[in-house]
């Protein structure tokens, strides 16, 4: 598996298997299925309500803790300082857990300082091997590392053919922080497994346009966390490293870019204030 060098000296996979939107009753199944196939990273969150799943198909799968990397997020509504650190114990709890790889604060909202600083205080004990944040614009990631002494890791945002993030991008490699894409495939909008410049250049490869999709992120420096519940997708899209995408190819991909979200606008007051409000326990 490839992996990238975080700027802790952290190493961190290439490719991870992310389990937003797998039904509880299904995660333990499909989890267990993607470790099967290979990937070691596993990407869940406190607002998915599948930690305990996930914790299950890692526990069964008889594979050595260090030869995994595990990432959950805190929500929103825990993010003041002593709720932080609550949070983070229930969550290992959940996931049957002595420490995590990378925690991630989930969204710019709130107060994200005392819940950076929490993530810090458990950064420092070692109960963390690297912190991050997800969905943040540059400005606020600017803004938070600036005034704290922990660097963020890595920042997980939406970043797809139609979204891709190039500012954001060339920001973060400035910066020394990773790059993560959510939602690489746009979760299936604007049709973009029938996209004709996808398709062709998959063509061309023998390749699926999903993996042309991996392939040119990967390809971009970014770390991607693609969902499936089929094993053979799930092996499909670990298998993008024999093929390299030719500068007309990255080129004709980078003329796709819509510049706005096909998933949500994050600048939409409406949508701000029911994430930013939205409660995942009394």
């Amino acid at each position: 598996m490839k992996e990238v060098r975080l700027n802790n000296g952290v190493m961190m996979p290439a490719i991870g298997f992310g389990v937003f939107q797998i039904p509880e009753n299904e995660t333990e199944r499909v989890v267990s299925d993607a470790l099967e196939t290979g990937y070691r990273m596993i990407d869940t969150a406190a607002a998915y309500f599948n930690e305990e799943q996930v914790g299950n198909a890692i526990r069964h799968s008889g594979l050595k803790r260090e030869e995994l990397f595990v990432t959950t997020k805190l929500w929103v509504q825990d993010y003041e300082y002593d709720d932080a650190l609550r949070a983070f114990d229930l969550s290992m709890k959940k996931l049957g857990l002595d420490y995590l790889d990378l925690y991630l604060l989930h969204k710019p909202y709130g107060n994200y300082y005392a819940a950076w600083r929490a993530a810090e205080k458990l950064y420092r004990e070692g109960r963390i091997r690297a912190i991050g944040v997800t969905s943040f614009s540059n400005e606020r990631l600017q803004d938070l590392f600036l005034h704290n002494e922990v660097k963020p890791a890595v920042n997980q945002i939406e970043t797809h053919p139609f979204f891709q993030q190039r500012e954001a991008n060339l920001f973060l490699q400035q910066e020394g922080i990773q790059h993560e894409a959510w939602a690489p495939f746009a979760e299936g909008k604007n049709d973009i497994f029938n996209q004709p410049v996808l398709k062709e250049i998959a063509r061309k490869h023998g390749k699926s346009t999903g993996q042309v999709v991996l392939r040119w992120l990967n390809q971009r420096n970014v770390v991607v966390i693609p969902k499936s519940v089929r094993k053979e997708r799930m092996a499909e899209n670990l298998d993008i490293f024999d093929f390299t995408l030719t500068g007309e190819e990255l080129q004709s991909i980078s003329a796709l870019d819509t510049g706005r979200s096909p998933i949500y606008d994050d600048m939409d007051l409406a949508t701000v204030k029911s994430i930013g409000t939205h409660k995942i326990h009394d």
